[in-house]
């Protein structure tokens, strides 16, 4: 039988191999082959935009809406027409001094809050990885009740301890009938203990939560080139947590900025003369002690704008984080 001959400058191609003179035809796209289109993740949406746009774009807009007209209780009950204000309201707004100072001292406050729940949240989920598993669980049960307490009901609370007359704190530091909520500054700080107290949780158990993602080869090493254990977490794992980091700063910040609840309970309404006042509690009693609807709805607007800004800054920073990695 003759041997099998070749042409020159080719190959016997076996089963499955491809011609170089003739490439195979492209694929078509997965999405074509799957009669899918570039709609289908909306369509998916659609119900919870629906639902988003029924909860918050219409309450929004409205909001907008009243910030720009003359809407007193006069216009709420239908006596009087309303008349279309434009930028009047905020232009009363910003030349109030009082709102600048509520503006200044919500800054400040929430601030403060941010900065005390940070440090008290990552502390303790620093001292949740030293500790073993009864204490670790009986810290962690303690400050998940504290988290799911009411804000209403915390605030009560917290008052009742702090009382002057019938308060268990002022018994045992002997300050005897000394008033919390009588002082500017140390009914903030009342106000303080009691945000961190209700949201330090969150930030440890999320911190937690990182500190236990971080490897512990790297902490050994660190450990064993003689790194004490401050300088490990500020050199090691605060790097490495820095995107979580990141996360629970932003929502403290929105958490933080927007408090009226604590305020509002515990120091009776703003304070003595309004001296505790903070922009939700400020636009509270324009819009409904002092029936000044277009001033309150004109601080929401001021707040979200506010509020627009630390979110866009969040999402900004993922992005940035999620291109590094």
């Amino acid at each position: 039988m003759a041997p099998t001959t070749t042409a020159p400058g080719s190959a016997v191609r076996q089963a499955g191999e491809t011609d170089p003179a003739h490439p195979p035809a492209p694929a078509p796209r997965r999405a074509a082959r799957r009669g899918g289109s570039a709609w289908t993740p909306w369509l998916y949406l659609l119900p919870a935009l629906a639902v988003l746009g029924g909860l918050l774009v219409y309450p929004i807009y409205q909001l907008g809406l009243i910030s720009f007209l003359e809407y007193t209780q006069a216009q709420v009950s239908g006596g009087e027409p309303t008349s279309f204000r434009g930028l009047a309201n905020y232009t009363t707004l910003f030349a109030d001094p009082q709102f600048r100072q509520v503006l200044l001292a919500t800054v400040l406050f929430a601030a403060a809050c941010v900065v005390t729940t940070l440090v008290v949240g990552c502390a303790l989920a620093v001292l949740l990885t030293r500790v073993r598993a009864l204490p670790r669980l009986a810290l962690m049960l303690a400050a998940l009740g504290a988290w799911a307490t009411p804000a209403v009901t915390g605030s009560t609370v917290w008052v009742f301890l702090f009382d002057p007359d019938h308060g268990p704190v002022n018994r045992v530091l002997g300050l005897g009938d000394f008033s919390w909520t009588y002082g500017r500054y140390s009914a903030f700080a009342l106000v303080l203990a009691e945000v961190v107290w209700c949201s330090f949780p969150f930030v440890m158990v999320t911190v937690y939560a990182g500190i236990r993602a971080v490897p512990a080869e790297v902490l050994e090493a660190a450990a064993l080139d003689g790194a004490s254990q401050w300088r490990i977490w500020r050199s090691v794992t605060a790097p490495v947590l820095r995107p979580i980091l990141v996360v629970v700063t932003i929502q403290s910040v929105i958490w933080d900025f927007k408090v009226f609840t604590q305020i509002y309970v515990m120091t009776g309404g703003g304070g003595i003369a309004g001296q505790n006042l903070v922009l939700n509690v400020y636009a509270y009693q324009k819009a409904f002690a002092s029936s000044q609807y277009s001033l309150g709805a004109a601080i929401g607007v001021v707040m979200l704008l506010i509020l627009l800004a630390v979110t866009l800054l969040h999402l900004r920073l993922l992005r940035r984080q999620g291109e590094e990695l």
